[in-house]
C-alpha cells in the first residue's frame, strides 16, 4: 500500500487487526512501526515472514523509509536522519497511529532515536535493536577484528572509514558473513528494492551521527536489545544508548549466541522478550 505524506509517497504493508472484539466491546491492540536498516542497500522485506509472529499480540506495520525500498527516492543528497524521523511521525499520524511501538533495527534504530527526541510524546514505546546512537570508527572496527581477525578488519575500516579506495564484493562478503550466525542470503536479496545512489551519502551522514544526548530526552519504555556477537553495533554500542536513556526507561537485553539479525540467531530467545514488552509497554485503549 502507498500513502502520499507531506509531499512524500510511503510504501507500508499491515499483519494483524489494530481492533479485536471482546464480548461487548472492541479492544485497541498495540501497534508496532518497524524501521529496517540501509541506508539504501534494505528495505522492510527482511523483516518478513519472521515479524508476522508479533500478529498474534499486536497490529505490525512494515515501512519502507524514505528513499528505501518501494517509497520515494528522491534525490540522494535530501536525505537525512532528521527527515526520516518526521516522516515516521507524519505516517502514524496520517494513518491515525497514536502512541505506536517503533521498532528500529540497525539504521532504523538511529532513526528510532531521532523521531523520540524530535517528536517527545508521540511514541507509547521504542524498541532499539541491534543500533547505536553514535558511530564509533575504532569500535565498530574492533567488533570485526574480533570476529575476523586484521584482515576482515582492514575491509570494514575502508567500507565504514570513508576510503575512496574500491572494496570488491568478495572483500565485503567477508566482513558480511560475519555479521552473526544467520546473514540475508541470495532470496533475501532478491527480494530487496535497492537504492545503490543512497549509499555513499548515507553512509557520510552515519559516520557523523552522535546522538547520545539526544537519549536523555527519551520519554517513553525503551527496550535495548543486541546479540552477543554482533561486530557492528556491539554490546558496547547498546549499552551507550540504555546509559544514557533516562533512569527506569531503559531495559539493555543481551542475546547470547546471536548477531545483528537476532531474532534469527535466538529465536527461541527472542519472541518472548519482544512480545511481552510489546504487550504490557504498550499503551492500548
Amino acid at each position: 500500500m502507498q500513502i502520499e505524506v507531506g509531499g512524500t509517497r510511503l510504501w507500508f504493508d499491515v499483519d494483524g487487526p489494530g481492533l479485536v472484539p471482546e464480548g461487548p466491546r472492541m479492544r485497541q491492540r498495540p501497534t508496532v512501526v518497524l524501521l529496517h536498516g540501509g541506508p539504501g542497500g534494505f528495505d522492510h522485506s527482511y523483516f518478513k515472514p519472521d515479524f508476522e509472529r508479533l500478529a498474534g499480540a499486536a497490529q505490525v506495520v512494515y515501512l519502507d523509509l524514505p528513499g528505501h525500498g518501494r517509497s520515494a527516492w528522491g534525490d540522494p543528497a535530501s536525505w537525512s536522519f532528521a527527515r526520516c524521523a518526521d516522516e515516521v511521525a507524519r505516517f502514524c499520524d496520517a494513518l491515525g497511529i497514536a502512541r505506536p511501538v517503533v521498532y528500529g533495527h540497525s539504521l532504523g534504530g538511529l532513526v528510532a532515536i531521532v523521531y523520540a527526541a524530535r517528536h517527545p510524546g508521540h511514541a507509547g514505546a521504542l524498541v532499539l535493536q541491534s543500533t547505536m546512537a553514535r558511530f564509533d570508527l575504532g569500535r565498530l572496527v574492533e567488533g570485526f577484528r574480533r570476529a575476523g581477525g586484521e584482515e576482515v578488519a582492514a575491509i570494514a575500516e575502508r567500507v565504514y572509514g570513508g576510503d575512496p579506495g574500491p572494496v570488491s564484493d568478495q572483500e565485503w562478503a567477508r566482513c558480511w558473513r560475519l555479521f552473526g550466525p544467520w546473514v540475508l542470503g541470495e532470496q533475501e536479496r532478491a527480494r530487496t528494492v535497492v537504492n545503490r545512489e543512497l549509499n555513499a551519502p548515507g553512509l557520510e551522514l552515519l559516520r557523523g551521527f552522535d546522538a547520545v544526548d539526544q537519549l536523555a530526552g527519551v520519554d517513553c519504555p525503551t527496550p535495548v536489545c543486541v546479540g552477543e556477537l554482533d561486530p557492528v553495533t556491539p554490546v558496547a554500542a547498546a549499552r551507550e544508548i540504555a546509559d544514557a536513556l533516562p533512569a527506569g526507561g531503559a531495559r539493555l537485553e543481551v542475546v547470547a549466541g546471536a548477531g545483528h539479525l537476532t531474532w534469527k540467531d535466538a529465536p527461541e530467545r527472542y519472541w518472548p522478550l519482544v512480545t511481552e514488552f510489546v504487550t504490557t509497554a504498550a499503551p492500548t485503549g
